[in-house]
């Protein structure tokens, strides 16, 4: 797999992979987010291709204080093939680069196969609580 960083004519590839994996929920427009992620450290936005198809995808951030992981996405009928993995290394390296000391991510509790896959590569729960709040109320996206 090849991994480079997003480009504006991936959009509708990336969505259908991030449907495909259940990642789009009514309240998350993925249009919205990836216009919001360009807008910050578009740099940090992956896309892995075979062929030139996208396969994978993982949207990391960094605020100075902890990294972010978002969107991460393995083509499902290519999952526990190492890409997903692969592609988390390389947005892990972005993130050493630019200093980042600690990863945070956020995982639906009944997605227990997710959950399986972050503790295989080094994740461990934390001792929190997580909190939300939305701040802009995004039009549903079908």
């Amino acid at each position: 797999m090849k991994i480079r960083t997003y480009k504006p004519s991936d959009e509708s590839a990336v969505i259908d992979l991030w449907k495909r994996c259940g990642l789009v929920a009514p309240q998350n427009n993925p249009q919205a987010d990836i216009r919001r992620k360009l807008d910050v450290a578009p740099e940090l936005f992956l896309v892995g291709t075979l062929d030139s198809r996208i396969v994978a995808t993982v949207m990391a951030g960094y605020e100075g204080h902890r990294g972010w992981i978002n969107y991460l996405a393995v083509a499902p009928h290519l999952q526990k093939t190492g890409y997903g993995r692969q592609i988390m290394e390389h947005a892990e390296g972005l993130l050493r680069e630019l200093g980042c000391p600690k990863i945070n991510l956020q995982v639906r509790s009944t997605n227990k196969e997710v959950i399986e896959f972050y503790q295989r590569i080094g994740f461990s729960f934390d001792d929190v609580l997580s909190m939300g709040k939305r701040l802009v109320t995004d039009e549903p996206f079908n």
